[in-house]
């Protein structure tokens, strides 16, 4: 599970880089999304990767939660969590949350079937900037990918913390250090994906 989340986490950094871009400018957004689309069997590539990552990872903690059920088959009387912390607590929550969202964003901005004026340009290529804008300008879509946002922090701030123990690293000297870094690049990725939609409906970038 470790290598899985490891795999998407690198996704998640890269498509967040990529999509910054936006601050650029219609020509670098753009062109950040032709160059995606010039070699069509590297992208079919990458996404089967990605899409293999997904589904492992999915598989791996339904059966982590399987594990876990056997060991207590009757729930708690009085149940107090104890140690754990709300991103963990919450992550049979924001995992399914994530994955229904996925499928909500391509159709968004990727197929288009879910958004208001979805277009291409004269080589037939998606208008990635109009897009953006058009898809962020209807306050319901902002509300759910800030949302979703929310729901990717706190997987991502438990997932990588728990990812380095099942890997090993379970020092106690470090494992502070860790849980920082994870809370920090947590912060940042969801800040970092927050501001795009959010400068769109507040009028910052037209």
């Amino acid at each position: 599970m470790a290598v899985t989340g490891f795999a998407g986490f690198g996704f998640v950094v890269a498509h967040l880089a990529g999509n910054l871009q936006f601050f650029l400018g219609p020509e670098a957004l753009n062109g950040y999304g032709a160059k995606l689309r010039e070699n069509p069997a590297l992208l079919l590539a990458a996404r089967s990767v990605l899409l293999a990552a997904v589904v492992l990872h999915i598989v791996t903690a339904f059966q982590l939660w399987r594990v876990n059920r056997r060991a207590r088959p009757r729930g708690y009387a009085r149940w107090k969590p104890q140690g754990s912390t709300y991103a963990a607590r919450t992550m049979v929550l924001s995992g399914p949350a994530l994955f229904f969202f996925l499928l909500y964003h391509l159709a968004h901005l990727t197929w288009g079937q879910a958004h208001p004026d979805f277009r291409h340009d004269a080589a037939g290529l998606p208008d990635v900037y109009h897009n953006v804008v058009a898809g962020f300008s209807e306050p319901l879509a902002v509300a759910a990918y800030i949302a979703a946002m929310v729901f990717l922090g706190l997987h991502l701030m438990h997932g990588i913390w728990s990812a380095f123990q099942s890997l090993g690293w379970n020092h106690p000297r470090y494992m502070p250090l860790i849980r920082g870094a994870a809370m920090a690049a947590a912060a940042a990725i969801v800040l970092g994906n927050i501001s795009i939609p959010l400068s769109v409906l507040l009028g910052v970038v037209r």
